[in-house]
């Protein structure tokens, strides 16, 4: 109980990270020790006191509460220097395992995703998030594109894929905050995917209108206001009724990105953008684990 608490992760999720991600740190660990010139044999010196069990919980307490690497310095009695290490070790890790769809069943890209839901002829519902990041210093040439339009503060932004239930399968690298929604879809390739797999629905806000007649109908937006002032009562009334059927239908996406930001790293980053797609793809493939291993615990999460 106390590893739920504390990382929002059941200990059946712990145990299965653990058994998953630790032969990959240990590999990847036993590769670095090779590639170094040497004089000593490799496990030659002392050992390490902070094993890789410790530096999973620190990661995942970072990732879940913010906590500074100082502080875990202190819980862990380890220096703050080898916290960050392991965190920058562990945490591109997590990252790479992707969504959780079912046991044993991952979707790691954007292509796997749309695979999977036509084959089963699935909706879809993406949006786009913004997470606060620190202002780059002054004097930097792309100081402003961090500069988000919609909430004018500085933050980077990720694509979000979610089922017409509401569970994550689907998060994408981060972009600058002045990217728009559509834009980051493209470079994504959503539109290619789209037009030449087959058919299925993905339910979408205003911000992608235009992406349906390229996509032959498949990402379905907002209904278009025809009228720009002096409407008749009765086209009013039937918008409305079409824009929240719409909105009803993708809320889902809203309450998956909710979750996602109960993750403290994501409510606000304070450290290096450089690092924000890992951790955005780390709490989610974490999320989407919990949410698949306990379903009637999913608000929790």
């Amino acid at each position: 109980m106390a590893e739920y608490l504390v990382t929002g992760l059941s200990p059946d999720v712990i145990a299965e990270l653990i058994a998953e991600v630790g032969p990959l740190w240990h590999e990847q660990h036993q590769a670095r020790l090779t590639a170094r010139p040497r004089r000593r044999a490799v496990g030659a010196g002392a050992k390490h006191k902070f094993v890789f069990v410790d530096r999973l919980l620190a990661t995942l307490v970072s990732l879940r509460h913010g906590t500074t690497h100082d502080v875990l310095a202190c819980w862990f009695g380890v220096d703050r220097s080898t916290i960050t290490r392991a965190i920058g070790e562990v945490r591109p890790l997590l990252a790479r395992r992707g969504c959780t769809v079912a046991p044993g069943i991952r979707l790691r890209t954007l292509a796997e995703v749309i695979e999977h839901l036509g084959a089963d002829g699935q909706t879809g519902i993406t949006d786009g998030t913004e997470i606060r990041v620190r202002r780059p210093a002054a004097g930097r040439k792309d100081r402003d594109k961090f500069v988000s339009g919609k909430t004018k503060q500085n933050a980077v932004k990720a694509m979000v894929l979610t089922d017409a239930e509401g569970r994550l399968l689907y998060c994408s690298p981060v972009r600058p905050g002045n990217c728009a929604d559509i834009t980051q879809a493209r470079q994504l390739g959503l539109v290619k995917l789209l037009a030449d797999g087959p058919f299925m629905e993905i339910l979408a806000d205003a911000g992608y209108q235009g992406m349906g007649a390229q996509t032959g109908g498949r990402v379905v937006t907002p209904p278009h206001r025809k009228f720009k002032k002096n409407a008749p009562t009765w086209y009013e009334e039937r918008h409305e009724l079409q824009r929240k059927a719409h909105s009803s239908r993708r809320i889902r996406v809203e309450h998956g990105i909710a979750h996602l930001k109960n993750w403290r790293a994501l409510a606000r980053h304070l450290g290096r953008r450089e690092h924000m797609s890992d951790i955005v793809q780390a709490v989610a493939g974490l999320l989407s684990h919990q949410q698949t291993a306990a379903p009637s615990r999913r608000v929790q999460a």
